[in-house]
């Protein structure tokens, strides 16, 4: 039998307290708003221990299949209607590879507590407490530990990634500065919403679904009501649609209180792929801040009388990180400088530029920096 006598990955040790940390933090504040349903939080020895244990069990196949598998810190009790096994399996690699092709659907969680110092597998569930703690296991060598909403809504909010022996921990204060886009403040917890209907809310799911398709794409978000934006579009527009298509803006609009949660995700998720998908098409896809499509396959170009943007602040939502001045082309290439250019010239717009290999960037304009400023939320979308 594995035994856990210390992790062996050197990484869980590096950010366990750091991530024992940030739960307390938001527990406490949570109790302090009076939500209820609240997860418990794990000692930092667990965290460890859950994280060595996943980071091994990633590297393992089974049938020539690599692990995925979500591990959630929880009692039974709190899992609602959960899958429980008649006897505790002892939280070790080759028990999580073997479990994994039963449970690598999205929303199912294999829920994990302990006995003393001795973590094990109780069984598995969809329902989770607020601010449970979760681990993916996503591909081989790469975790992310992220945790349901206190909303419970949405995306989940990730704390930490970890990628073979690079660690990067979310810093949450980035969304606290003024000029943060709305998409970027709800990722990182700082603003968020229980409302389904919510746009933000959407515009998220519409960024996870443009990384997950993997062609790369441009998504322009304008302000509802303007035709600003197509003087930086070559014309004729290759794809222009007329009138505009209301699919996920007719969701919004509906009352959210009226539907149930399944119904209404369901709905959303279809609309959405309608949507991203035509993102892979070549040029940029344009909807307004309403999320009404436009045109797709759009061609940008420099707006007239306007200057070539030469040069933006790159920033990413970690700790240590440091905002970086440089060309718009040294990120990404044509997509990025063709991006970055827009928004340059329509200052009021969003540009969110999906990269083939998973980057994903915001761009928006920095009125304080007088400067386009690029975002890098992959890590945010994992």
């Amino acid at each position: 039998m594995e035994t856990m006598n210390g992790s062996t990955y050197q990484a869980a040790n590096k950010v366990a307290d750091i991530i024992t940390s940030h739960f307390k933090k938001h527990l406490i504040v949570a109790k302090e708003e009076g939500e209820d349903d609240l997860a418990h939080v794990p000692a930092a020895v667990l965290v460890e221990k859950i994280i060595d244990v996943a980071f091994w069990a990633s590297l393992r196949k089974e049938e020539g299949n690599a692990t995925r598998i979500s591990l959630a810190f929880l009692k039974p009790s709190q899992a609602g209607k959960p899958l429980l096994f008649e006897k505790r399996i002892p939280l070790t690699p080759h028990a999580l590879t073997k479990l994994a092709p039963g449970v690598e659907r999205a929303g199912v969680h294999v829920g994990i507590w302990y006995e003393g110092d001795e973590l094990y597998i109780w069984g598995t569930t969809i329902k989770l407490p607020n601010l449970c703690f979760v681990l993916d296991v996503s591909e081989p060598g790469l975790l992310v530990v992220k945790h349901r909403r206190a909303a419970g809504l949405g995306k989940f909010t990730n704390v930490a990634v970890l990628r073979g022996d690079q660690v990067k921990v979310i810093n949450e204060d980035i969304g606290k500065l003024a000029e943060t886009p709305p998409i970027l403040k709800s990722l990182l917890g700082v603003e968020t919403t229980c409302l389904w209907n919510d746009g933000v809310n959407v515009l998220i799911q519409i960024a996870v679904s443009m990384r997950a398709h993997k062609r790369g794409g441009i998504l322009l978000v304008t302000p509802y009501g303007s035709d600003a934006w197509r003087d930086s579009i070559i014309h004729p527009l290759q794809y222009p649609v007329v009138p505009a298509f209301a699919g996920i803006a007719d969701l919004i609009r509906h009352d959210g209180k009226k539907v149930t949660e399944i119904f209404w995700q369901n709905a959303l998720r279809r609309e959405v792929e309608n949507i991203t998908g035509l993102t892979a098409v070549d040029g940029a896809t344009v909807i307004n801040n309403q999320q009404e499509l436009l045109a797709f396959g759009a061609k940008i170009a420099r707006a007239k009388d306007a200057k070539p943007v030469d040069q933006i602040l790159l920033t990413e939502p970690i700790l240590d990180g440091v905002p970086t001045l440089m060309h718009p082309s040294s990120i990404g290439g044509t997509r990025h400088l063709s991006a970055a250019q827009f928004v340059h010239d329509q200052r009021d717009a969003l540009a969110l530029v999906a990269s083939q290999d998973g980057y994903f960037t915001v761009f928006s304009w920095s009125d304080k920096a007088n400067l386009v400023q690029a975002h890098r939320i992959d890590i945010l979308l994992i």
